[in-house]
């Protein structure tokens, strides 16, 4: 699947939603495991939630997990069966548990207690710590008002009588105070509401509620967003004409080119006049702060007219957007969501990028003079968008002529 495949290779989970065109939040149920089918939602756990009517039900009880469930892969902090498969392999072969650790990328003490753990009789069996793994995943809770009872006849009842759920909820504690059976918070009564308006209960649910709505209505408009910085972004709309027509140079666009495990990174800038690229090195980690310390420096070693302006998309590695901005007077335009042709040079130049830092590799083991010598490959590639010159004589020219 191609999602799973952009994933695997780095991809953030928000990015690879949109290149395939689902929801963030079916992007988010995918990483877990979980999948649609015929009207319900299948975890990996065997549990099956129905649309319709919000029944779960669990396969072979949850005595053992489904195969679903033990073959799942999910968050890359999880061990594999193939990287317990390994351990047991390098185990048999005398392999000390640091060497181990080497072999999974991962570190010694996390080989260490997986060991202790699914040892029998100092034998380590990988499957049997899967399975284990699998069923202790997760830990299922019926809701209290998905089976019948005194509770679930109390709500139904208020609700018929236009009762809101807060209003249930403490009419619960003062009718019965010595009864911890009854009772159930207001959004448990909401989330048995919309569950079952979902499905053929529409005119019930309607009934039900004062509002007379079967899903919930946000409290803010969809147009509004929350902060995306602390320091407030000046968006691509307001950035001036001139930098739009590219007649003038000196304005930039940026962005990551991201290593795998999203552990290490690559800065990219390009000049949108020129087409000139320049990289930055960073081998440990992209955060907002150690994406500034390189920027800074980088944009420091151009001469001050061709400091314009610099165009990011709203990755959190910008978050210190107003700290470069007074350290070299460069002013930053933020991308709208999800729209990377804002910044088309930067996104055409990341993918000849590629060829030299193929996705999911390890971008740490690149120097910095590595990195400049592909800038200089680059750089030295003519274009036809340039009439055939290259972006280093294009800006030799700039240099030479102001």
């Amino acid at each position: 699947m191609e999602y799973d495949r952009l994933r695997a290779s780095g991809v953030r989970q928000r990015e690879a939603a949109a290149l395939v065109g689902v929801h963030e939040r079916t992007a988010r149920d995918w990483d877990r495991g979980i999948r649609k089918s015929n009207g319900a939602r299948l975890h990996p756990d065997g549990r099956r939630i129905d649309y319709k009517t919000g029944v779960t039900t669990t396969s072979a009880a949850s005595r053992e997990p489904s195969v679903a469930a033990v073959e799942a892969e999910l968050h890359h902090r999880f061990l594999t069966v193939a990287e317990r498969e390994l351990i047991a392999d390098l185990r048999r072969e005398g392999q000390s548990l640091r060497a181990i650790g080497r072999a999974l990328s991962r570190p010694a003490s996390t080989v260490k207690r997986e060991i202790d753990a699914h040892s029998v009789e100092g034998v380590y069996q990988p499957h049997r710590a899967q399975r284990a793994w699998a069923k202790s995943r997760p830990r299922p809770k019926a809701s209290k008002l998905a089976t019948d009872g005194p509770l679930r006849d109390y709500v139904a009842h208020k609700l018929q009588q236009q009762w809101s759920p807060e209003q249930i909820c403490h009419a619960l504690v003062t009718e019965f105070p010595d009864d911890e059976s009854m009772r159930v918070s207001p959004e448990t009564i909401y989330q048995a509401i919309y569950v079952q308006a979902r499905g053929g209960l529409r005119r019930e649910v309607a009934a039900a509620l004062r509002t007379g709505r079967t899903r919930r209505k946000p409290h803010r408009s969809p147009d509004q967003r929350t902060r995306r910085f602390v320091d407030e972004m000046v968006m691509i709309s307001e950035r001036p004409p001139e930098v739009a027509d590219r007649a003038v140079p000196g304005h930039w666009e940026g962005d990551l080119i991201v290593g795998t495990r999203n552990e290490s990174a690559i800065v990219t800038l390009v000049e949108r006049s020129t087409r000139y690229v320049m990289l930055g090195h960073l081998p440990g980690g992209h955060t907002a702060e150690e994406v500034r310390d390189v920027l800074v420096p980088l944009i420091q070693t151009l001469p001050e007219h061709l400091r314009g302006s610099l165009t990011w998309d709203q990755g959190c590695e910008m978050a210190a957007h107003k700290q470069f901005t007074v350290s070299t007077g460069v002013p930053v335009y933020f991308c709208d969501p999800h729209s990377p042709w804002q910044r088309g040079s930067n996104e055409n130049t990341n993918g000849l990028l590629r060829q030299y830092f193929p996705k999911g590799t390890d971008l740490s083991v690149h120097s910095p003079e590595d990195l400049e010598h592909v800038a200089q490959q680059l750089n030295g590639r003519p274009r036809k968008t340039l009439g055939w010159k290259t972006p280093a004589e294009r800006l030799r020219d700039l240099l030479t002529t102001t």
